[in-house]
């Protein structure tokens, strides 16, 4: 597997007619590269703030893409090579 690569280009977050939120390239109308659903009980938390905690969401994962991308190069290492890191969950 190859790391994470993406064209330069320019992205934009737009809410979709069924209220999801998108991340999408501003030139290309094809199947948008991240899609947020939020429950509408998540929705009432948020209090009107899910565009922000959709940018939140959106930005947090390029970054760890990013991350993941220039740490690791799975195709030159075996599985067990790896640093496998524990899992938590957030409440």
């Amino acid at each position: 597997m190859k790391g994470f690569e993406m064209s330069p280009s320019f992205f934009e977050i737009v809410q979709l007619s069924n209220g999801d939120y998108a991340l999408r390239r501003v030139d290309d109308d094809s199947a948008p590269l991240v899609k947020i659903s939020f429950s509408s009980e998540a929705k009432e938390m948020m209090e009107d703030r899910d565009m922000a905690v959709a940018k939140a969401m959106i930005a947090a994962g390029i970054e760890a893409a990013g991350n993941i991308s220039h740490d690791i190069e799975l195709e030159d290492e075996e599985p067990e090579a790896l640093d496998v890191q524990p899992s938590y969950t957030l409440h």
